[in-house]
């Protein structure tokens, strides 16, 4: 989420919601995309999102272009599929364009087509983005941290894994329904990895990072119980812990920490300088786990929304 808050003077601004995009206004909106990552440090819509943008119409999700003529200065994202919490939003405006009010145009055209009830991500945490929330009347909700730590020197003790189980690779088709019901059981409490669909690893199958090797599966009885999903952002040289999972109910026999190990070395092994994640910052448990694998707080991204 980006902030602006000063009217534009003789330029007609349109905003326009559709439900899928062109190929054409797909390019131009990643464009604008990235043009704005590199003046901000960071992506202002998440991958999600940035999936979203391709392969037609999605349930739930629409998209926002603003306009002044015929030049595409801002964007948002408006995706209403969970059954409990309010729609969520992220939102950008080009930033040669910012200062003129466009956000706060953007920002009350979500409030409208949500119904006043929003979620708004704000990827880093900037003044900019707070100021437009107060604006907007949204309050802080949620923090997102991102945590890395060196993977140089890598030094970690020996993965320990339960007696009967085995780590395997993930197995592109055969193991995606399997995955996809332990993925929903391990988030059932995280409304956005929770709720991934067939559609959804499909997407992420067909990116070029995607590789199965560094996609570990935690095996008992033949059924998965718990993974760690790599994912190497090779032009930053970064290694990710993508997802980390494990089944309710098997938690507490160290296999989060050994699989997190297992992953970590994997990066490290293909000359990765940096490993990073995500975690939620009230995830107090998580959090402390992984500040003692090394990690600590890099940046945060925030999340407000409507008083409920």
């Amino acid at each position: 989420m980006t902030s602006d808050d000063i009217a534009h003077p003789g330029i007609s601004r349109s905003i326009e919601t559709l439900s899928a995009l062109s190929p054409e206004q797909t390019e131009t909106v990643l464009g604008l995309l990235g043009e704005a990552a590199q003046a901000d440090g960071q992506q202002a819509v998440s991958e999600q999102g940035r999936l979203q943008l391709r392969g037609g119409a999605r349930e739930g999700v629409s998209h926002l272009l603003l306009s002044l003529g015929d030049e595409l200065i801002g964007y948002a994202q408006l995706e209403d599929t969970d059954p409990v919490e309010a729609p969520a939003a992220e939102l950008v405006v080009h930033p040669a364009h910012r200062g003129r009010g466009h956000g706060r145009a953007l920002g009350s055209a979500l409030l409208a087509a949500s119904g006043k009830r929003l979620r708004v991500w704000a990827h880093g945490g900037h003044s900019a983005a707070r100021h437009l929330a107060q604006v907007l009347g949204l309050t802080l909700f949620r923090e997102l941290r991102q945590m890395r730590r060196p993977l140089t020197g890598l030094e970690l003790p020996d993965p320990v894994l339960p007696a009967d189980v085995t780590v395997r690779a993930f197995v592109p088709g055969e193991d995606d329904t399997a995955w996809l019901a332990l993925n929903a059981a391990a988030f059932a409490h995280h409304p956005e990895q929770g709720s991934l669909t067939q559609r959804d690893l499909d997407d992420r199958k067909s990116e070029p990072w995607f590789d199965p090797a560094g996609f570990f599966l935690a095996v008992r009885s033949g059924e998965p119980i718990g993974f760690h999903w790599t994912k190497v952002h090779a032009a930053e040289q970064l290694g990710e812990v993508y997802v980390l999972g494990v089944r309710p109910g098997t938690q507490g026999g160290g296999l989060g920490k050994a699989l997190t190990t297992i992953g970590l070395r994997h990066l490290a092994a293909q000359g990765l300088p940096t490993a990073m994640l995500y975690v939620d910052a009230d995830n107090k448990a998580a959090v402390s786990v992984y500040e003692r694998l090394g990690f600590t707080t890099y940046e945060t991204d925030l999340m407000y929304r409507t008083e409920t």
